[in-house]
C-alpha cells in the first residue's frame, strides 16, 4: 500500500512539474509574441511575390510615362504642362503605394526591413530582388519628391494640401512599423491608412476638379465619408491583430480585435447603404461596394487561415477600395 502511495505521489509530482513546465513554456511563448520585434522578420520570397513585383515595377514605369505623355501631348505648354504631367504621375503613384502596402501585408513583409526607417544600406538591392517593403519605401520617397516639386512649381492650396498629407502619412508610416512590432497602438495604423487615401484623393480631385478646394469637396461629398471611415478601420484591424497573428473566428466579439472587425463590417455595410441611398448617382461605386463586402469576408478567412501571409486577397481588397474611390470622384454612370 505504501509502495502504491509512493508511486502515486511520484506520478502526481511528475505531472505537476510537467504542468508547471508547460505553463512556463506557454508564458514564454506569449511573452515572445508580446515583446516588441525590433529585428528583421523576413517574408517568404515566392513566385507570386516575384510576379507582383514585376507588375508593380511596370505600373510605376507606366505612371511616369503617363505623366510624360500628358505633359507633351496635352493642350498646355511650359510649366503648366509639366505640372499637369506631375499631377497625373502622382495620382497613379499614390494608388500604387497603397497597393504596395497591401502586398507587404499580404505576403508577410511588414518587418522585412525591421523598424529602421526610411532606408537600409542595401535597400536598392532588396527592391531589385523583389522585397515589396523596399519598393514601398522607395515609391513613397518618389511620391514625396513629386509632391515637393509640385509645391515649388505651382504653389496652391491643392499642392500644399497634398504635400502636407504626404508628410503626415510618412510620419504615421513610421508608426505602423512600431505597431507591428508591438510598441504603438493600432489606431496609428488606421490613421496611416486614412492618410494614404487622403493623399490619393487630394491629387485625384486636383485633376478631376481643378480649382475646387479639396477639404470643401471632401466635406460635401457624403459618399466618401463612410468609405474613409472604412479605410481607417481596415488599418485598425491590421494593427489590432499584430504582425502575423490571426484575428480568430467569432460569433460574438470577445476581444478588441473582434470589436474592431465588427465595427469595420458595420461601416462597410454603411458604405453600401449610403451609395444605395444616393442611387443613381454612383451606380458603379455601389456595385463595387457590394462586391467588396464579400471580398472582405474572404479576406477575414484568409487572415485566419494564413495569418502571416494571407496572399493576394489583401491587394485585391485594396484595389477594390481604390476603384470605389475613383468611381465616386468621377461619378461613373
Amino acid at each position: 500500500m505504501s509502495l502504491f502511495a509512493s508511486g502515486r505521489g511520484a506520478y502526481l509530482e511528475a505531472m505537476a512539474n510537467r504542468s508547471v513546465s508547460e505553463e512556463r513554456s506557454t508564458a514564454s511563448q506569449t511573452r515572445t509574441v508580446a515583446v516588441p520585434v525590433s529585428s528583421v522578420v523576413d517574408g517568404e520570397m515566392t513566385r507570386a511575390v516575384h510576379v507582383i513585383g514585376i507588375l508593380m515595377a511596370s505600373l510605376v514605369a507606366g505612371a511616369i510615362l503617363a505623366g510624360v505623355w500628358k505633359a507633351s501631348a496635352g493642350p498646355q505648354s511650359g510649366k503648366a504642362a509639366l505640372v499637369g504631367g506631375l499631377f497625373l504621375t502622382e495620382v497613379i503613384l499614390a494608388a500604387i503605394l497603397i497597393l504596395l502596402g497591401s502586398v507587404v501585408e499580404g505576403f508577410g513583409y511588414g518587418l522585412s526591413l525591421g523598424t529602421r526607417w526610411p532606408y537600409t544600406r542595401n535597400i536598392l538591392v532588396l527592391m531589385v530582388q523583389g522585397d515589396p517593403e523596399a519598393a514601398h519605401r522607395l515609391v513613397a520617397t518618389l511620391v514625396g519628391l513629386i509632391a515637393l516639386a509640385l509645391v515649388v512649381l505651382a504653389p496652391s492650396s491643392a499642392t500644399i494640401n497634398g504635400l502636407a498629407l504626404v508628410i503626415i502619412a510618412a510620419l504615421f508610416g513610421i508608426g505602423t512599423l512600431h505597431v507591428l512590432s508591438g510598441r504603438m497602438p493600432a489606431f496609428v495604423h488606421g490613421i496611416h491608412g486614412l492618410l494614404a487615401y487622403g493623399v490619393f484623393l487630394s491629387y485625384l480631385t486636383g485633376i478631376a476638379f481643378p480649382g475646387i478646394q479639396f477639404w470643401s469637396y471632401l466635406k460635401f461629398t457624403v459618399a466618401l465619408h463612410a468609405l474613409f471611415l472604412a479605410a481607417f478601420l481596415g488599418g485598425m484591424t491590421t494593427g489590432q491583430r499584430g504582425f502575423g497573428q490571426p484575428i480568430g473566428a467569432f460569433y460574438r466579439p470577445q476581444r478588441l480585435a473582434h470589436w474592431t472587425v465588427a465595427a469595420h463590417i458595420l461601416v462597410a455595410l454603411t458604405v453600401v447603404a449610403t451609395l444605395g441611398w444616393l442611387m443613381p448617382t454612383y451606380p458603379v461605386a455601389f456595385y463595387l461596394a457590394v462586391t467588396q463586402v464579400a471580398v472582405g469576408f474572404l479576406l477575414f478567412h484568409a487572415v485566419n487561415l494564413k495569418p502571416k501571409n494571407p496572399g493576394t486577397i489583401v491587394a485585391f481588397h485594396q484595389s477594390m477600395a481604390l476603384l470605389i474611390t475613383v468611381a465616386i470622384v468621377v461619378s461613373l454612370p
